[in-house]
Order: C-alpha cells, then structure tokens, then sequence
C-alpha cells in the first residue's frame, strides 16, 4: 500500500507542476478572458484546488471547509465561462497560495488515509483519481485558452516519431460480440460503467484518424459549400459560424496555413486534422462515402482483444502508454504525424486511436443500462441526452492518467477550440 500511496503522491505533484507551468506567465493574460468560450486561467487554477479541497478533506476526510466563500465562485454550475470574468475570482499569486495550502492537506490525508477500506471514495485511493484526472482535464483546457490567446512562447513543444504511408486505409472488425464499459478499472467514471455486453454487426474503420491531406481534399472539392453533405443542422451552424476550414486555418494563395500557439505556419499535411466540429466530421464522412464511428464501434476498434475474449485498457494492452506507442501527455503541442505509433495499434490494426485528437463519434452522450452516479450527479448524469456528442481517444494535450479505451468525452457539436479530430467507418457491403 505504500508503494501504492507514492505512485498517488507522484502523480498529485505531476498534475500540479503541469498546472504551475500553464500559468507561468504575467498577471495580465492570467486574469484576461481570451474568448467567451473559455474561463481566465487564473479561474482554473483555484477551480482545481477548490475542487481538490472539497473532495478529499471535506468529503474523504470530514476537514471543515478552508474558504468555503469561495465556494460559489469556483462552482462550474453557478456561473457560465463568459460570466466568470465578473466574478470576484482569487488572484493569480492568491492562487497560488490558496492551492499550495490543499495541497499540503491532501498529501498529509493521503498519508493516514485507509484505501482499501469500505468507503467507495477511499477505496483503490479513488477519490484521489478523481481530483487527478480533473486537473489533467483542466490543463488540457488551459492549453486550449492558451491557442485561443494567440500569445507566442508559452506552450512548450517537442520531438515526435515520424511518420509511415504503408498501410491499409481501413481496418475489418468482424461481426459479434464484445465488452464495453468497465467494472474493473479503479479510477473510471461512472459514465464508463457497468461493463455490458454489445453486440455488433461487422463493420470497416479507418486505419488512421483522416489526416489534413485527405480533409483539404473535401475543401477543395467544394466541400463546404455542397449541401449534399450537411444535415441541417450542420448548414445553420455553418451559416452562422462562418466557417470555411478548420478553426485557426488561413488560405495564402494556394497553401494553407494555420496558427499553433501564437506562430503561424503552413499546415503539414501528414498530422491528423484537428479543430473541427462534429458537423465538419459528419460533412466529410458523408462526402468519402463513410459515416462517424458509434462509441461502440471506435471502442471495440480500440480496446476489444478477440484472441482472448477480452478488453484491454489501452489498444496494444496493458502496458503504460510510452512514447513509441502513443502522442499523449503534451510530448509535443501537435499531433504525430499519420503512422507514427504502429507499436500501439489495437488487436485490429487501428493505430493512432488513443493520443493526438480527440475523436468525434456519432453517438449521443447517454447512459449505459444500470448506470450509477457517483461520487456526484453534475460529473455525468446532468448532460446525457441529445445535446452532447461523444468524443473518444485523448488529444495530445491528454494526460496518460485520464486516459484509457473506455473513457468517455462529450461536448456541444460545435466545438472547435479543443483539440479534436476524427476518423471515419462503413458498415460491411452486402
């Protein structure tokens, strides 16, 4: 157990220096609001700690409230992202502060606390999972206020794989049976459970997510403007929004180019494409002839093993995502070009389905029969319905921590500022 309470402290102080890092930066871009999409970073960076400091002392470990005044202010459901900046929030250096003093609490609970008790919070340190994976989230999410800034120098970058062009287009997933969800996996989210039986007929999915080579072909083609590949829905969004390309996408003559963290530069044409709504993704399908993945169809792609019958946690198996297998973990602040990972393909031969992009489905964000909320309704229960689509797989900005083949995002099918992509499939020919 105190092996297992270490690796917990580990990753407590990893999420937090990725945290530290993000913010990194004056007091001016902390505070401002880059877009009405998105919060002030500095609103994230209490919003962790006030999340952190409400799950593990007060719920986990009955400690009476730190500043409970504050408590309002960093409820996400009180108050809309374009409202926040109205909000007396926490300066960037009280903060700081205010989450260092959390922190120090939480890794003195974590040190007496039993996690192998009867308390569903305690039990396999779930509650610390819980708050891990949030901050993960959020700094994905500061990573997205931070392209949306247009500031250059903040955001680190890295080295990726190359690329390979060898390969099929598609991959085959015979028809029958296979376990979605989990009832195993400590850290999962009740949107993730119960494991349950599905059973699909045979179906083609994209070996790769379409990369921007392939997605600059359907604009080429006219692509958004021929009605034909538009639900209705879709052209309204269009008309409203504007839209011609991927969000942050320029056109010089007969390149494009697009801006990344502030610097402009032309579109490399071997990454998967990303920044696209879920119309964008359903307009492209229907223009290959294809359609968006079901969630059940993407995670029996990625995570279903017929030799053994069985799910992995990640598409090659249980091994930790490395970097020969998967772009996660902010290696790089880009996807990794298209067949850079074929260590991490799955028992089918998808590759690149975890890392890089976010993928949409065309699935709706819905419960899975006997689903149970926990530890609180506003994680889940509150947004299922068809309002939100499902999004699979872990962007590059996703930690390894909040990712695996059952985890389930969701968003409004408008979004186009987080980092998200796709990859399409076809039902078998008869």
């Amino acid at each position: 157990m105190n092996d297992f309470k270490e690796r917990i402290a580990a990753e407590l102080i990893a999420v937090r220096d990725r945290s530290l890092a993000y913010t990194e930066a004056d007091d001016d871009l902390l505070v401002r609001q880059h877009s009405p999409l998105m919060s002030p970073l500095v609103w994230d960076l209490a919003h962790v700690g006030n999340y952190e400091e409400l799950w593990v002392l007060r719920e986990a470990a009955g400690i009476d409230p730190l500043r409970p005044e504050i408590d309002d202010i960093y409820d996400a459901f009180k108050t809309p992202r374009k409202d926040r900046p109205s909000l007396p929030i926490l300066g960037p250096a009280e903060a700081r502060r205010y989450i260092e003093g959390v922190r120090g609490r939480v890794l003195d609970v974590l040190d007496t606390i039993e996690l192998d008790g009867p308390d569903p919070l305690h039990r396999d340190g779930f509650v610390f999972g819980l708050v891990i994976q949030h901050e993960h989230q959020h700094d994905e999410t500061m990573l997205a206020t931070l392209q949306l800034s247009g500031q250059v120098g903040l955001v680190r970058d890295g080295d990726l794989p190359p690329g390979r062009s060898e390969g099929p287009e598609e991959v085959f997933v015979p028809a029958g049976p296979f376990l979605m969800g989990t009832g195993t996996l400590p850290w999962a989210y009740d949107n993730e459970r119960p494991a349950h039986r599905v059973d699909l007929p045979a179906y083609w999915i994209d070996r790769l997510p379409v990369g921007n080579r392939a997605y600059a072909a359907f604009i080429e083609d006219g692509g958004y403007d021929d009605a034909r590949w538009w639900s209705a829905e879709g052209r309204q969004w269009k008309q409203r929004s504007g839209a011609f390309a991927p969000l942050f996408w320029v056109r010089d003559g007969d390149a494009w180019w697009r801006t990344r963290f502030g610097r402009t530069e032309p579109v490399p044409m071997d990454e998967p494409v990303q920044h696209v709504s879920w119309y964008e993704a359903d307009a492209y399908a229907r223009w290959a002839g294809k359609r968006l993945p079901t969630e059940a169809e993407w995670e029996k792609a990625c995570g279903w093993d017929p030799g053994t019958g069985t799910a992995r946690r990640y598409p090659w198996g249980e091994e930790a995502p490395a970097a020969e297998r998967a772009n996660l973990g902010h290696r790089a602040s880009h996807p990794a070009p298209l067949g850079a990972y074929p260590a991490g393909a799955s028992a089918y031969g998808a590759e690149q389905m975890v890392g890089d992009v976010w993928e949409w489905t065309g699935s709706w964000f819905q419960p899975y029969d006997g689903f149970r909320s926990f530890p609180y309704k506003e994680y889940s229960e509150v947004f299922f319905g068809e309002q939100y689509r499902v999004l699979r797989g872990g962007s590059w900005a996703a930690d390894p921590a909040a990712v695996r083949t059952t985890f389930r995002n969701w968003d409004y099918p408008i979004r186009r500022q987080i980092f998200t992509g796709f990859r399409c499939a076809r039902s078998e020919l008869v």
